[in-house]
């Protein structure tokens, strides 16, 4: 073979394997082209549906709702709607069954003693929210909600009863910050605990520079038939956060409210014993009940229910559960206290999501997505501040470039 013949094979050689880098780096380049403009558009759309969800009026208190949507229709801009926030399908614990209403309840709880018990029958799941948004397909998201200002509370001694309280931020202490709080005695007594006997006790405390600060009680001293129950509402600015404490329960036996339907306006008195399957012992605990809400000015108010069976008695085994009434859909939350043979303690449970500083998520998870865009906005949820962000991702296949 001649050299003009060589250097024409050489030449065709390097020809081809300059053409196939050169597609190589073009479909490269085209790869990082696409992923970067489908991710632009879900960091965009991620904005606007946030914008969607939080002001556009959406979940009725009962019903099909036609549109996905959490703004209070009474009120403005960012504030939401407290109860069409229990609709939510978000918890994130394992559901709790209750065989007398042959229900299964979502279960939110920031302790031991305080519930968010909905019925799964009444709420809105992810599926539904990503149809009604008309994404189903084209993305998936996650939306969470987050109290801005936390209070942690902590018994410090009981005669007097004293009670340090930390108020954070999201990282930071909330200094100098102004503290209502409300105590409500509970005197165990026998047939009924009774709310009305010891007068309550409100007051105003602020934190220091690290966001701490105590309250003292000279003339409430603990003992076997006494307890209580303490709400706090920090506010800053316009930043606003709510925290309660009541003492661990005593004996294995406890009331546990679960909420029907929003629409009834009606909470069932469960026994624990006859959680999940009824019981076939006859165990009775006697209860009281309270409403707590916060008025004008951050101030901490008890009202009385107003209805039937706001005290009585909880017995397990057959028979039917004790049914009480809210009476309104004014947010607040509702205090039970129970005793009996060993067992006592004080329950709360919100009438309306914020009004104990819960926490959610709803929606779908993040994992084995090659992206994800983020959005935050600052809400208000009957008075309570939050964080609401929201996670959006893309449904759609793509690949991603190294």
């Amino acid at each position: 073979m001649s050299g003009v013949s060589i250097d024409h094979l050489i030449s065709i050689v390097v020809l081809f394997f300059a053409v196939l880098l050169f597609i190589g780096l073009f479909n490269q380049t085209l790869s990082s082209a696409v992923d970067y403009q489908r991710n632009t558009s879900t960091a965009k759309a991620c904005g606007d549906l946030l914008d969607t969800m939080l002001l556009t009026p959406g979940i009725p208190t009962s019903g099909t709702p036609i549109a996905f949507g959490l703004q209070d229709t009474a009120l403005t801009q960012y504030q939401l709607d407290p109860f069409s926030l229990m609709r939510l399908d978000s918890s994130t614990q394992a559901s709790i069954s209750y065989q007398k209403t042959d229900l299964t309840y979502s279960n939110i709880t920031t302790s031991p003693s305080n519930y968010l018990l909905y019925p799964y029958t009444d709420m809105i799941n992810y599926s539904t929210a990503l149809s009604l948004m008309g994404i189903n397909g084209t993305y998936g998201f996650q939306l969470s909600l987050t109290p801005t200002v936390s209070i942690s509370i902590a018994q410090v001694s009981a005669s007097p009863l004293s009670l340090s309280l930390n108020v954070t931020g999201t990282g930071f202490p909330l200094a100098n910050a102004d503290v209502n709080y409300l105590l409500i005695p509970v005197l165990l007594s026998t047939g009924s605990p009774d709310f009305e006997t010891i007068a309550h006790q409100t007051g105003t405390v602020e934190t220091n520079s690290i966001g701490s600060t105590s309250v003292t009680f000279p003339n409430f001293s603990l003992n076997p038939n006494l307890t209580y129950a303490f709400v706090a509402y920090a506010y800053l600015d316009g930043i606003t956060g709510i925290g309660c404490y009541e003492p661990s329960p005593v004996g294995t036996q406890s009331i546990v409210p679960f909420l029907d339907p929003l629409s009834t306006l009606n909470v069932t008195l469960a026994h624990s014993d006859d959680i999940p399957n009824t019981s076939t012992t006859a165990n009775t605990l006697y209860y009281n009940t309270t409403f707590i809400l916060e008025s004008q000015n951050y101030a901490i108010q008890e009202t009385s229910l107003g209805s039937s069976n706001t005290s009585g008695s909880v017995t397990s085994g057959p028979g039917n559960p004790i049914s009480i009434s809210m009476g309104s859909y004014t947010p607040g939350i509702l205090v039970i206290a129970y005793d009996n043979s060993g067992n006592s303690g004080v329950v709360m449970m919100p009438w309306g999501f914020s009004s104990l500083g819960f926490s959610m998520i709803f929606g779908g998870t993040q994992l084995n997505h090659g992206w994800v865009a983020t959005d935050l906005r600052q809400v208000q949820i009957n008075g309570v501040s939050y964080q609401a962000k929201l996670s959006l991702w893309s449904e759609q296949s793509y690949s991603e470039s190294g």
